[in-house]
């Protein structure tokens, strides 16, 4: 079996959170208005659409834009073990 590493590669990142602030940014940032599925008031969810279906980010999820300008979320845990804030 090969070992792989992960080539470093700088991503932009928007965090969602329910506020009308977080909400204008991340629309901002992906250049599309945005849906927000509030089927369960206490945990609304952004719904991402790709190319393999829509993708569900919970609150507190960070949206990453990918090296092919694609959306996706990322867990916050899995996203501070990966990635570390540069300027």
């Amino acid at each position: 079996m090969a070992k792989y590493r992960k080539k470093p590669v700088v991503v932009e990142a928007v965090r969602f959170f329910d506020t009308a602030e977080s909400l204008a940014e991340l629309s901002e940032f992906m250049g599309t208005d945005i849906r927000v599925n509030y089927a369960d008031p206490d945990s609304p969810t952004l719904i991402i659409p790709t190319l393999e279906g829509d993708h569900i980010a919970s609150v507190g999820d960070y949206i990453i834009k990918g090296i092919k300008g694609e959306f996706y979320p990322c867990k916050p845990d899995i996203f501070e073990l990966t990635y570390e804030k540069i300027d």
